[in-house]
């Protein structure tokens, strides 16, 4: 049986700076991967002023997911930033379709979707907008009788995030034990992490900020499993 897994995230680096680990395993077992990213980033960190900074993310997500190994990579243009409740719906019913174009006529595959968690991972709506779809689609995929196997949300834990913060947005503590389903330690990517991350030259400040706050736990990555 073929594994195809959909990653569902909202920025073009999020995958990277999040559960790349995971990635990285799945497809060195075998695993189909396909990327879904809904904006382009253009209004994150811009540290050399681009004018283009949403093409340039796009660009350096295109050749991180080169690296992975991804089978294919959808970017459906909604503006960093701006997600919402219509946002929600409408990208829910873009990834269904999609989805369903792409394991058309096939047999004999489980489908699986990785997304954020439904806090926002680090607080942003778009990250929520983001986790949230990729649930919605899921179960009305399944409803639709289409081979759905579970979803992964990546999540940080308790010791990683022990407390409120409010440096960028609400950023709730990280979770706990027993709300963790699943963890998944991928630190023998540890070498191959660092040069994608690195990829992703106009977000090098949070590579930096991830690199240094995760230390040796940077290939360990922890989900919430829906069924």
């Amino acid at each position: 049986m073929q594994k195809i897994l959909f990653g569902i995230f909202a920025h073009p680096d999020d995958e990277v700076f999040g559960p790349v680990a995971t990635l990285l395993k799945e497809v060195s077992d075998g695993t189909e991967l396909h990327l879904i990213v809904l904006t382009g980033g253009e209004n994150g960190t811009n540290l050399d002023n681009l004018p283009n900074l949403g093409e340039v993310r796009i660009q350096e997500w295109r050749a991180a997911g080169e690296v992975i190994g991804t089978a294919s990579m959808h970017h459906l243009g909604y503006i960093d930033g701006t997600l919402g409740n219509i946002n929600h719906l409408e990208i829910t019913d873009k990834v269904t379709q999609l989805v369903k174009k792409t394991v058309a006529d096939r047999s004999d595959i489980e489908i699986e979707f990785m997304s954020l968690d439904l806090n926002g991972y680090t607080g942003h709506i778009d990250h929520i907008v983001a986790g949230r779809s990729a649930c919605l689609a899921f179960y009305r995929l399944r409803g639709q009788g289409l081979p759905m196997s579970r979803v992964r949300l990546a999540c940080l834990s308790r010791e990683e995030i022990p407390d409120v913060h409010t440096g960028f947005v609400y950023m709730e503590p990280g979770r706990t034990p027993d709300e963790i389903n699943e963890t998944v330690d991928g630190r023998e990517f540890t070498d191959k992490i660092h040069k994608i991350m690195q990829l992703h030259h106009s977000q090098r400040q949070d590579y930096e900020a991830v690199t240094t706050h995760r230390g040796d736990q940077l290939g360990v990555n922890h989900f919430i499993v829906k069924k």
